[in-house]
């Protein structure tokens, strides 16, 4: 009998820079790619076996964290107990304005000035027929200054993806919407290009996080004397905000086994108000003699300062391996 190819789950639909990214981190002749519609959508495919990775956005170079995906490793229900991130891929994402040109008639009252709004006005003529706006919340966030100066007033519309905004774009018998997304969502859903390269920041990327089912601590902290690659962590952790210097403390563990902070978020507990979890990650550099060791102690040391901690994952460093 032929071995099961596996799957890898990404969030949908086909041409998202989730699938992007996907692509980039796993073989198309050995993976089969299932598109997800939201990225809880993925954990849960990983969580329950039905795909053997997971490909999730965690965080944007212009925009910040994905709460999202935050809120999912927070597993605040315990949805998710096995599952831990195995690897990371950045993705330099380019955006561009997606949808149909002005129509003829929108071109003569363009010409004839016909319209009492002032921001409609204020828009270049290309632009003015557009009524509504489709995107991810982070497309959005990394195109505030272009929206801001071309698209003030228009109606937002927050989606899971996107390209699924270019997806719902392309079904409006209208023809008055547009979406933020990618060339290769223009391309597949037949839509032209409106405007190219709106980001906020022409270095804008997005790394994204490889996400599997059934690998322990235990298993990471065995020695290996043949790691060659620097090694990235990811904890979760919650402190009594009653103590003074509560997360000091625990943040002073990491530094007295010289361990790089490289990121700290924190988002809502929903035990009580004003309790927040922690996420750490941290870094440790290519050729460390006892990496394993050292990593070993540090979160052993976590028990002594926080409520309860969780090891959320440990991969290898692909900070300069830019996509």
């Amino acid at each position: 009998m032929a071995r099961q190819q596996p799957s890898v789950a990404y969030l949908g639909p086909r041409s998202s820079y989730s699938h992007q990214a996907a692509l980039e981190c796993f073989d198309q002749a050995e993976y089969i790619f299932q598109p997800q519609i939201t990225i809880q959508d993925i954990f849960e495919a990983v969580q329950s076996g039905r795909v053997e990775r997971g490909v999730v956005p965690f965080e944007n170079s212009t925009n910040g964290s994905v709460v999202y995906t935050l809120d999912l490793f927070a597993d605040r229900t315990n949805a998710y107990p096995d599952i831990s991130v195995c690897g990371e891929a950045y993705l330099d994402v380019h955006h561009h304005l997606l949808g149909y040109p002005a129509s003829v008639q929108s071109d003569v009252n363009v010409g004839l000035g016909i319209h009492e709004d002032p921001l409609y006005n204020a828009r270049p003529p290309g632009l003015r027929h557009i009524k509504r706006l489709y995107s991810h919340p982070q497309a959005f966030g990394q195109c505030e200054i272009y929206l801001q100066a071309h698209l003030r007033g228009v109606e937002r519309h927050e989606v899971s993806s996107t390209s699924k905004a270019a997806e719902l774009v392309a079904m409006d018998k209208s023809r008055t919407s547009a979406a933020i997304a990618s060339r290769i969502a223009a391309d597949v859903h037949n839509l032209g290009v409106l405007d190219e390269g709106i980001e906020d920041r022409e270095d804008n990327t997005t790394r994204f996080l490889i996400i599997q089912k059934g690998i322990s601590l235990g298993e990471v902290l065995l020695p290996r004397p043949d790691r060659l690659a620097s090694l990235k962590t990811l904890v979760s952790f919650t402190v009594d905000h009653r103590a003074p210097g509560a997360l000091a403390d625990v943040l002073l563990v990491f530094r007295e086994h010289g361990l790089n902070l490289t990121s700290i978020n924190s988002r809502p507990s929903r035990v009580r108000p004003w309790h927040y979890i922690f996420f750490v990650e941290f870094f440790q550099s290519a050729g460390f003699n006892g990496q394993q060791e050292v990593m070993a102690k540090a979160l052993t040391g976590l028990f002594d300062f926080t409520e309860k901690w969780r090891w959320l994952g440990s991969w290898e460093d692909h900070t300069a391996k830019r996509i």
